[in-house]
């Protein structure tokens, strides 16, 4: 089923048959610096694991760019938990977090990335009523936070040790994308 569309930009939900998708993508080192870590490629048994459990509090998507199947994306209602822990207790509007990769390592560096998170936060804050929208990227991780700030977003808090990849914890902003 198809979430939204935009352009040449497609979200779609996850279904069964794109597990091998994952497979090949999160076994890739070039996508495993940024998302999950070189130390954890996923076989079958783990995607199915991560990505295909009973958790419905994730809308799961497939990312297709011209017709192509190139990344992965989801996004969710931020917990209780979470508000505290990114100062949002006191907020009352809605809070969507996402996360997101593209797996297909040969179409980086051409704005696909950027159109990407621009196109889902317009979907999130026109269709989903999220006043907010939140994500926590490594601090090291410079293409993710100039992307994210090409589409509107601003650091909120540094949290340090909030992440664990490749055999430590990393320091992650909280960064914020808020409606007008």
């Amino acid at each position: 089923m198809i979430v939204y569309e935009h352009n040449k930009l497609i979200v779609r939900q996850l279904e069964e048959a794109d597990a091998s998708l994952l497979v090949k993508w999160l076994s890739d080192p070039r996508v495993l610096m940024y998302y999950e870590g070189r130390d954890r490629p996923h076989d079958l048994e783990m995607v199915k694991a991560n990505f295909f459990d009973d958790d419905d509090s994730n809308t799961r998507c497939i990312i297709q760019y011209d017709g192509q199947d190139i990344g992965y994306i989801q996004f969710y209602r931020i917990t209780d938990e979470e508000r505290k822990e990114y100062g949002y207790a006191g907020f009352s509007g809605e809070i969507f977090g996402m996360d997101q990769f593209i797996g297909e390592a040969s179409i980086w560096n051409r704005g696909i990335g950027t159109e990407l998170i621009t196109s889902m936060v317009r979907y999130l804050t026109v269709y989903a009523g999220a006043k907010k929208v939140v994500m926590d990227p490594q601090a090291w991780n410079k293409r993710a936070l100039r992307v994210y700030e090409k589409a509107g977003f601003v650091k909120k808090k540094y949290i340090q040790r909030h992440e664990w990849h490749e055999g430590e914890y990393r320091d992650c902003w909280i960064m914020e994308y808020a409606a007008e």
